[in-house]
């Protein structure tokens, strides 16, 4: 089965969304990319830090409401969608939920052979995570230690790479090889 979508899973400051530039420069098609943070910046300003939505506490919880899954549900549909009409898609995503998370994802992929999907965990050691999590001076800080393990749990993928000595441009080729 020709591979429509990557699916990248790991917690915040694991190196993703280099991972996923360096898929879009290195496989030979056309790939699109969508990441949960693009999602989260449409959100409207009233879901984010709010019960309903979005709410990151001091010590980089991160906790989801009603509506935030509504509106992330119509998204992932739509990002399904996109592949099933011919895109090819690689996803950035963070399973707050583990395997809740990729269950989610399963379902609105539908029939199994429909979407051919490659599943890809993206792990860094917690230490390193939260060091780039300070150097981006962009996070709460504690959200990287937080999910580094936590994203992870009872999760199935094809294939793991681990960023914490190794470079995104190197993941990246990896999970390249594995593109059908």
């Amino acid at each position: 089965m020709t591979t429509r979508m990557i699916i990248l899973n790991g917690g915040s400051s694991s190196g993703k969304t280099g991972i996923v530039r360096c898929l879009q420069a290195v496989l030979p098609q056309p790939w699109l990319a969508f990441g949960v943070d693009s999602f989260v910046d449409a959100l409207p300003a009233r879901l984010q830090a709010s019960d309903a939505g979005l709410d990151i506490a001091a010590d980089g919880t991160v906790n989801v409401g009603a509506e935030f899954r509504a509106l992330e549900a119509a998204w992932t549909e739509g990002i399904v969608a996109m592949a099933r009409a011919g895109a090819r898609i690689v996803v950035d995503d963070v399973f707050l939920g583990g395997a809740a998370s990729q269950r989610r994802w399963q379902e609105a992929l539908g029939q199994v052979g429909e979407v051919g999907v490659l599943w890809v965990g993206v792990r860094c050691d917690s230490a390193v995570a939260a060091g780039r999590e300070t150097a981006r001076g962009d996070r709460i800080r504690g959200m990287a230690a937080q999910q580094a393990d936590a994203v992870h749990e009872g999760v199935v993928y094809d294939l793991e790479v681990d960023t914490t000595n190794t470079e995104s441009l190197v993941c990246a080729h990896t999970i390249a090889a594995k593109v059908r």
